[in-house]
């Protein structure tokens, strides 16, 4: 199908007497069976690069996760299906033509094909394109980390937490580009017996918050630090680092063990077992068990 100017504005593969469409989301994205949206002719150099597949069977659900894909400048298409069937075959069909594909944005709980059971089929292709669960239920995620989750969204998806996610994704189709962005590892004016000393952020392991000080554990030793607690909950994030509680941040490269029940978890840092807070679970066990996922998961 062509439109006035004569660009390709989709296709359709397989039968057009069975394609069922279910809804009409955005001008060149279509919601059915069988058929699929193609790469315009002449693509808009301006346009975002990352190319992501939605799967969910409920419509609603659908529109919503697509709208706020399109929403981002770095995504350049989106398409929609709503079951894991259809899914897999499209996922052939874009990789068998050797068309980019970077994610597949995927619901668990479908009929028929879950999205797990997507999962395990989509890692068997020798380029995977990225997973990425969409999902209302929390108790999925080891196994979905399991399988090698770029990350696990719960609903309603928050668009900062999207972003972060498709951040990730672009690094991933982009290594070289976006090798800049990987946090420095800085050198921390520290003090330890009234003696100024220096240390690298990579060294802390733990981070203990008292008011205005900071006391870092590292393997050298014990440090004391007047960082603001803003540069910590911030600055320090990007550099993998994760609040589990009021007072504790732990480097994610630094922890031990990881034991985790369906809604608590005790980190082991530092030689010291810490309760990760209500407050701060979701975060925490997102980052802790995919970093953790193989050894010292419990």
């Amino acid at each position: 199908m062509t439109d006035t100017d004569g660009d390709v504005v989709n296709h359709m593969e397989g039968d057009p007497e069975t394609a069922v469409q279910i809804g009409d989301v955005r001008g060149n994205l279509y919601v059915n069976s069988q058929v699929y949206t193609a790469v315009p002719s002449a693509p808009d150099p301006q346009q975002g690069q990352l190319h992501v597949l939605a799967v969910d069977d409920e419509s609603h659900a659908l529109e919503e996760i697509v709208h706020l894909l399109w929403a981002d400048p770095r995504v350049g298409k989106v398409d929609a299906v709503s079951d894991a069937t259809t899914a897999s075959r499209y996922i052939h069909h874009v990789l068998q033509r050797r068309e980019p594909l970077d994610a597949v944005f995927m619901d668990i709980e479908m009929p028929g094909l879950n999205g797990l059971d997507l999962a395990r089929m989509v890692a068997r292709f020798t380029t995977p394109p990225g997973l990425v669960f969409v999902t209302a239920w929390e108790e999925h995620a080891i196994e979905a980390f399991e399988l090698d989750a770029i990350d696990y969204l719960l609903k309603p998806v928050h668009p900062d937490r999207l972003a972060d996610t498709l951040r990730k994704l672009l690094v991933r189709a982009s290594p070289h580009e976006h090798h800049s962005e990987s946090p420095a590892d800085p050198v921390i004016s520290v003090e330890r017996d009234c003696m100024a000393d220096f240390i690298r952020l990579s060294e802390v392991h733990l981070v203990e918050i008292d008011g205005d000080n900071a006391r870092l554990y590292t393997s050298k030793g014990e440090f004391s630090s007047r960082v603001p607690v803003s540069v910590l909950a911030t600055d320090w994030a990007a550099a993998g680092f994760v609040r589990i509680g009021e007072c504790h941040l732990v480097a994610v490269r630094h922890v031990e063990k990881v034991r985790l029940t369906d809604r608590d978890m005790t980190v082991q840092v530092a030689g010291r077992s810490l309760p990760v807070s209500p407050e701060c679970f979701r975060e925490a066990r997102n980052l802790l068990v995919r970093s953790r996922r193989r050894p010292g998961l419990h």
